[in-house]
């Protein structure tokens, strides 16, 4: 008998062992393969789709700490930016994918930080070992999953204060039902067979709860444990940082002692959380400790932002790195006091094979062409860089210089059907906004782009309307881009703004656009042509031609 129990025990351990080995080797093997991914995907673009639940959740940094002075939600769906985000988001925890897009968010307003962050962003393209290390670190810090941290700490007061006395009692009659096993086995069996259930039914119910604030937990865990992984690697270049973060990581220290028994979860595999789970159901050791705990993390709510912050500053800038080993080309922005923008070789991130174009204004462009010459992509494009000069210090052209902006467009709207708002009335409320904010002298310029201005409205008060609007769109605190069909007001506005065009060619019965930036106004037409290139009746191209032509001669339409 002896002899059979030590071959089961043996036969136990064994499988115990086994499992711990393959599990470390597993690590091992998960951790090399990473490594390689690093460097094969360096200079790639990500290739992951985002849900609309998981954009929200990406935004919950931002939105708690949404400065006076955003890009607003108008701004950032007319350029497309979450795409731009999408390009550089070489982040594998959520606290370095929130802050990169809070980042993105939040254009500096002054020169003060960007020497220090292109220093950092410099450090991680240039140190490959390094990067890859902390890329590690960030990796096992992980995802917070579903639900973004900031959802569940702005929370925690409505859990209102947690006893842990009932849980006590459950384990003190645990100890009840073994001391009686000696006295009375049947009874003291039982006892514990009814109290394992008892607690295991409860566990359920109690742990459902309580869950999102666990993951909240343990995220926060993870990244205290990053930190000191980070404190080891001995990175020369991000010392500054990782002193700010060990300041930080010391107000954790009750937290962290009594959350041990948590486990950090993160997807890292780790056996012993696995077999501690059973144990939990019959003790309800995790719920004892995260009510133990709760109130920690009550206390260190903005010790906990701050912490996010560190860790996600510094896998944002990795991340930058990485956004630019994708582009063809790139440079760090000029800033100027002056009241001047100049680009040389500028192009847009989100079209393969871009055509590059260079300006240079002190006051301005006005920008006329036929439908799809480029004229909306110019504007975006110079508007994107604007942005991510601020945000990233990074430019997609040869050379890019512009002063610390207030940036806000007026290009991709359309009818409110929520409101029941029609285009017109969603067009100049998106133009108030901008004049609003031109008033507001206690910030910085404003840097302004209007696709179109006034399109919702009849042709003679268009063109009046648009003329006073573009007019109070210059001067000192704002440089306005602006795209028009309306010819006449490049004449009305000749003394304020400089004059652009893109130009288009039709060859073999087929419109070729070149999308280079022409000095002066267009002085072509096109929109009839076109009908007849897609196959329009030719009766009705002659006669629209002949309108035209004697509207032009007459100046009164002629049906």
């Amino acid at each position: 008998m002896e002899i059979e129990t030590l071959v089961i025990l043996g036969t136990v351990l064994g499988i115990i062992v086994v499992f711990f080995a393959k599990g470390i080797y597993d690590q091992r093997r998960n951790r090399i393969l990473f490594r390689q991914q690093l460097k094969k995907n360096y200079g790639k673009y990500p290739t992951r789709e985002y849900s609309p639940e998981q954009y929200a959740s990406i935004a919950r940094y931002y939105e708690k700490n949404r400065k006076s002075y955003a890009i607003d939600e108008i701004t950032w769906n007319d350029l497309d930016m979450d795409s731009v985000f999408q390009q550089m988001n070489h982040t594998y925890s959520s606290a370095g994918e929130e802050y990169l897009f809070y980042r993105l968010h939040t254009p500096e307003q002054t020169g003060d930080r960007q020497m220090t962050d292109e220093k950092l962003i410099r450090y991680f393209m240039e140190h490959e070992e390094e990067r890859m290390d902390l890329q590690m670190v960030f990796r096992q810090i992980g995802k917070t999953g579903k639900y973004s941290l900031f959802d569940y700490l702005q929370f925690l007061g409505t859990l209102g204060k947690r006893d842990n006395g009932k849980h006590i009692f459950g384990n003190v009659l645990y100890l009840l039902a073994i001391g009686l096993i000696f006295f009375k086995p049947f009874l003291g069996v039982t006892l514990f067979l009814v109290v394992m259930c008892y607690n295991i039914i409860t566990y359920s119910k109690e742990k459902s709860e309580i869950e999102p604030y666990f993951v909240s937990m343990k995220y926060i865990l993870r990244i205290v444990d990053g930190v000191d992984m980070i404190a080891d690697l001995h990175c020369s270049g991000i010392q500054e940082q990782v002193e700010e973060l060990n300041t930080l990581k010391k107000e954790f220290g009750s937290f962290k002692r009594k959350s041990m028994l948590l486990g950090r979860g993160g997807g890292t595999g780790e056996l012993a959380e696995a077999l501690l789970v059973y144990l939990k159901m019959m003790f309800h050791f995790d719920i004892l400790v995260f009510n133990s705990a709760l109130g920690e993390i009550r206390k260190h709510i903005e010790d906990v932002d701050r912490l996010v912050a560190g860790i996600g500053y510094l896998e944002s800038s990795i991340a930058i790195g990485c956004f630019r080993a994708c582009l063809e080309e790139y440079c760090t922005p000029e800033f100027t006091e002056d009241h001047r923008m100049e680009a040389e070789d500028m192009y847009h991130p989100l079209i393969g094979n871009p055509v590059k174009n260079s300006f240079a204004t002190t006051r301005g462009i006005l920008l006329t062409g036929s439908n799809a010459s480029g004229k909306s992509t110019f504007l975006k494009t110079v508007a994107i860089n604007g942005i991510l000069a601020q945000t990233v210090n990074t430019c997609l052209a040869k050379r890019f210089v512009t002063e610390h902006y207030r940036i806000y467009s007026s290009m991709a709207l359309r009818d409110d059907l929520n409101s029941g708002e029609s285009y017109y009335i969603v067009e100049i409320k998106a133009l108030k906004r901008i004049l609003d904010a031109i008033g507001d002298r206690n910030g910085n310029p404003v840097l302004c782009f209007v696709d179109e201005v006034l399109r919702g409205t009849n042709t003679v008060e268009r063109i009046a309307a648009s003329a006073q609007i573009m007019k109070s769109l210059t001067g000192p605190f704002v440089m306005c881009y602006a795209a028009t069909h309306d010819i006449e007001l490049t004449h009305l506005l000749e003394k304020e703004y400089d004059n652009h065009h893109f130009e288009e060619e039709v060859i073999e019965n087929d419109i070729v656009f070149n999308y280079k930036l022409m000095d002066g106004r267009a002085t072509t037409r096109n929109a009839i042509k076109l009908l007849g290139i897609i196959g329009y009746d030719e009766q009705l191209i002659g006669k629209a031609n002949a309108m035209a032509a004697n509207f032009m001669e007459k100046g009164v339409w002629e049906a």
